[in-house]
């Protein structure tokens, strides 16, 4: 067995341990009411207890005091639950007020001991349920129980304790012997429309029959089996009856056919105690009296996954219940406590590396049309998946010779063709639905090894119906053109461009072109070209150690565009512009950077260029949208809560943009390849490389640089390998050389003016471990596909980075959001959300505390009297309450007014949160304050100062003084102080320092 093959996660296994239960108390019994998303557990001493779906006590009794507890299940009409014992039935209403853990009935005699129980609810009976009981002599009783025989009696008991017992001949119920032995299981099957009862009888081990055959004595359908049979169940999407019992084989059963099994399930040591299924996945799952679960898939019947519940000693802890909650996907099982096992998503609970191909992958496309993804790597395998489930749907080995290694691959328009290129040159056509060959580009007898190794191929704009032609990229940097005729098998080679990078190196910004005038038989998408120059140019060159071969090519094909962009590896972005006849260079990293000959000049490399164009239709669906979405924003506010905080503003902020980016599902255009575009309604194109230093650079068509950008990740400067966007261009993907994916939202900053502040990084996770070759967004689905050199091609959710699985995987794709997280095995890295500060708070002012402590004027100061005496004082004239208030100073001069903002702000604690500010008068209008203005301030002054003549030139002084060293708020309280008695002074000088203390 795979060890990846894993179904349930045991290594995150949940525990609850159930409160409020006596010593050595088990629980017998475990019910899951999907209806209402509620777990119930019976314990075997009497307490029963009710869970929500976040396993919360929601409410719990103790219903009896003598007897054991047998079983347990749900009232669904009459919304309680029934319970029984040894010689008892025991119906709770759980949802009572007031004391409800007492308001229960017991129904009693019974003539045996009863062992289990199950609820019978028919969709035509309402307010009425059927109680069907097995016991210890081979019967199966069948109890009728309505609202009246429990809601009346309620009503006219005047007794404090809300327990009544009500007696068994009263209510309507038949019996019929159907075993010979004691009756172990009884499930009621709505889809069959009938009940089953399992039995330890060899002869009547399982009967099968409507509930009408318990009222007379006409034959059933019974199924036999050595030992008899400890539990059954019933999958409905497989219609298959699965028991087993002590002779430890599992027999899957038609329920029409009992003499046969249609299956047998041998692998158990022990007998088998419990058995459920997962009717999603197909799955059974047993568990033996030894506490080994087993899961088997029912379609292959193979062996899917082995595991122990080791906790506890032999005799300990057995396990008496088993459900499997299919609303949260869990295997629930109830022993002494209640363990929950979840059942995994994809492959992430062990240490092997998610493996989609043995080699690096090279290449991928995805096929909108058909919904699969190709996959291509260096050991010369293409594989087909199914993109919403994973599974392959054929692969093509060494599709151009032993040993070749394919390099590049591209999709055509129409999704029926693809191509594939090699390291030997070759070029091939196939068909995306069959993979069979279709057209070949045969390897020139003169070629030399690597000469002619394709870095990239691009499916051009078909001109006519039968004829097709590809844009290919060689490593040497030449760029020549494919035709394909439906007619001919093989593939031709009828335009290249001329090598300008010579040209461009001796100086020359821009080239002309001179357009040929050969008549041809199809019309091409480009026309033959030359170059016109001069003779004798520069041969010049800044810097002969760098390479500028051609790196990476992208294509702009739409009406009033016919362009073809192209990165070096050594920074230079060359421009064919065949509408214009020009060939320019857009930006030469010499002439912006100082070049050190000490560094590398590979850092100047583009691995990858991008076209970033809107047709007029996506830029009107984009205005719409993001103008319906801010309506749906404004009025979804409401008034302005004055309960704010810059947090739940950022949040608003992320929020709205990824609406914006993501409002609708969009069809899919097809940018470089839409004829409807006008080219006087639709933006110019705007290119984007992806460079060697980490960076992320956009440009206009002209050679203006508007966005420079260093993408966060957890770690720096790490160089870009690939490009993509959608359709209509508002989310922008680039991965890394550390595996790392960078979403960023572009939609706005696309319409002019390009402001950097639209720009804006959105959400960064690590997908691999090593370098992502390539990166797909899917719209439609909200999933972006990550392809690397580690061999897998992974699946993620764009809006989130949650990870969905790989190609390769054995358990289908679970492509909803699910809120447990899962990272692969050799990914540790959590996704980081970039939030950005809000319009609100960029344009407001942070406040600061006016006034801090200054370490400098505390040394410095000795006295409040160095203010008015230039001699010293002495040692026992400091003041150093004073001292200590003085000392305290604004951190900077304010030339402007403060402006206040809304309350409550969390960053200043929960104290200083809660003042309100206040504006403060601007230093211009406080020093036209009056800073003495009676005779009895004059004669506080001159009181503090000891001097009583002159006292008005005193004043003066100090004013001057005071208002060329001190800020104007602390002017101010001077001002306030200066008026006060001595006595009054320093008690204020007191309460001001506890709060400037409190306050830092």
């Amino acid at each position: 067995m795979d060890e990846e093959n894993l179904v349930f996660l045991v290594s995150r296994k949940q525990r609850v341990v159930i409160s409020g239960s006596r010593r050595r108390d088990v629980v017998k019994c475990v019910v899951k009411v999907p209806q209402l998303d509620l777990l119930i557990t019976a314990s075997q001493k009497g307490l029963i207890t009710v869970f929500n779906s976040q396993m919360r006590v929601q409410t719990s009794t103790n219903v009896t005091d003598t007897s054991w507890i047998t079983g347990c299940d749900y009232l669904s009409q009459l919304k309680r639950i029934v319970a029984t014992t040894e010689r008892t039935i025991i119906v709770w209403d759980y949802k009572a007020q007031g004391s409800s853990q007492e308001n229960y009935f017991v129904i009693k005699p019974m003539d045996h001991c009863l062992l289990c129980v199950c609820v019978a609810s028919l969709p035509d009976q309402l307010c009425r349920d059927e109680i069907l009981l097995g016991d210890d002599g081979g019967f199966v009783n069948k109890f009728t129980v309505n609202s009246d025989d429990f809601g009346l009696k309620q009503a006219k008991s005047k007794h404090k304790s809300q327990s009544q017992v009500l007696d068994s001949k009263n209510f309507k119920s038949v019996k019929r012997k159907l075993h010979n032995d004691w009756v172990m299981k009884i499930r009621y099957i709505s889809a069959l429309n009938c009940f089953g009862s399992c039995s330890l009888d060899s002869v009547h081990s399982l009967v099968l029959e409507s509930l009408k055959r318990l009222e007379d004595n006409l034959p059933v359908r019974e199924f036999s089996m050595p030992r008899g049979a400890n539990t059954f169940c019933y999958c409905v999407k497989a219609n298959v009856i699965v028991t087993g019992g002590d002779d430890k084989v599992l027999r899957l059963w038609h329920p029409n056919i009992s003499t046969k099994p249609v299956g047998k399930l041998v692998g158990h040591m022990f007998s088998v105690m419990e058995i459920v299924t997962n009717e999603k996945d197909q799955h059974v799952i047993s568990l033996s009296s030894a506490k080994v679960f087993r899961v088997w898939d029912m379609q292959t019947l193979s062996l899917l996954q082995v595991f122990h519940d080791s906790q506890g000693g032999p005799g300990d802890m057995q396990i008496y219940s088993m459900v499997f909650d299919s609303n949260h996907g869990m295997l629930i099982t109830g022993s002494s406590v209640v363990d929950m096992y979840p059942l995994t998503r994809m492959i992430q609970d062990t240490k092997q590396v998610p493996h989609t191909h043995e080699r690096e992958v090279n290449a991928m496309l995805y096929n909108q049309h058909f919904h699969q993804v190709l996959t291509v790597c260096s050991e010369s395998v293409i594989k087909v998946w199914e993109l919403e489930t994973g599974l392959q749907i054929y692969q093509i080995l060494d599709p151009h010779g032993f040993n070749v290694e394919l390099t590049s691959a591209a999709l055509d328009e129409s999704g029926f063709l693809f191509a594939t290129g090699a390291r030997n040159g070759t070029v091939k056509v196939w068909d995306f639905g069959s993979g069979q060959e279709m057209k070949v580009l045969p390897e020139g007898k003169d070629w030399k090894d690597d000469e002619h190794w394709l870095r990239r191929l691009i499916f051009l704009k078909a001109q006519e119906k039968h004829q097709y032609f590809l844009l290919a990229l060689e490593c040497g940097g030449k760029i020549k053109m494919i035709q394909g005729k439906e007619d001919d098998i093989y593939l031709a080679v009828i335009w290249e461009l001329p090598d300008v990078v010579p040209v461009l190196r001796g100086g020359s910004r821009l080239v002309h072109l001179r357009m040929s005038t050969r008549d041809r038989s199809s019309a091409m998408p480009f026309p033959d070209v030359e170059l016109m120059v001069e003779k004798k140019f520069s041969q010049h060159v800044r810097n002969p150690a760098t390479n500028t071969e051609v790196n990476c090519i992208d294509l702009l094909q739409v009406e009033g565009y016919n362009l073809i962009a192209a990165g070096t590896l050594n920074g230079v972005i060359i421009l064919w512009n065949f509408v214009t006849s020009t060939v320019k260079e857009v930006y030469r990293p010499e002439e912006c950077v100082t070049v050190d000959p000490d560094l590398d000049p590979k850092r100047y490399r583009i691995n990858d260029i991008l076209f970033l164009f809107r047709n007029p239709e996506c830029a009107r669906r984009s205005s719409q949208d993001s103008i319906c979405s801010s309506s749906q924003c404004e009025s979804s506010k409401g008034p302005q809560s004055s309960k704010g905080s810059k947090q739940s503003i950022q949040d608003s902020e992320i929020k709205g943009e990824q609406t914006d980016v993501t409002a609708g599902k969009q069809p899919p255009v097809d940018k470089k390849h839409l004829g409807s575009a006008s080219p006087s309604d639709a933006q110019p194109p705007v290119l984007v490389t992806a460079h060697e230093d980490g960076h992320l650079r956009l440009w206009a068509v002209e050679g203006r640089l508007l966005k420079d950008i260093l993408p966060f990740t957890k770690h720096a400067a790490i160089s870009l390998t690939s490009l993509h966007t959608d359709s209509c261009t508002r989310i922008l993907l680039t991965g890394n050389v550390e595996g790392h994916v960078i979403l960023c939202s572009i939609s706005s900053f696309l319409d002019p003016p390009h402001d950097e502040k639209k720009f804006k990084q959105l959400l960064a996770w690590r997908a691999h471990s090593l370098e992502i070759v390539q990166i797909i967004y899917i719209e439609d689905k909200q999933v972006v596909l990550t392809a690397s050199i580690d061999g897998s091609v992974r699946l993620w959710h764009a809006l989130s980075g949650h990870y969905c699985g790989y190609f390769g995987q054995r358990r289908i794709f679970e492509m909803s959001q699910t809120s447990d997280f899962i990272l692969p095995c050799d990914v540790n890295e959590y996704p980081v959300e970039i939030k950005e500060e809000s319009k609100f708070t960029e344009k407001k002012q942070k406040y600061e505390y006016p006034l801090v402590f200054d370490r400098q004027r505390w040394n410095k100061m000795s006295s409040m009297s160095l203010l008015f005496k230039r001699t010293p004082p002495k040692a026992f004239e400091v003041d150093h309450d004073f001292k200590f208030f003085k000392s305290l100073s604004s951190p900077k001069i304010r030339r402007h007014a403060l402006e206040g903002f809304m309350t409550e702000n969390r960053e200043a604690g929960i104290v200083f949160g809660s003042l309100p500010i206040y504006r403060v008068p601007s230093p211009t209008s406080l020093r036209f304050l009056p800073l003495i203005g009676s005779e009895a301030q004059k004669d506080s002054l001159d009181g503090v100062t000891g001097k009583k003549k002159g006292a008005h030139v005193q004043h003066e002084k100090v004013s001057r003084y005071l208002e060329s060293t001190v800020d104007p708020i602390s002017l101010w309280i001077v001002n306030l102080f200066l008026g006060l008695k001595l006595s009054q002074f320093l008690f204020c000088v007191h309460i001001f320092r506890d709060a400037c203390i409190l306050a830092q």
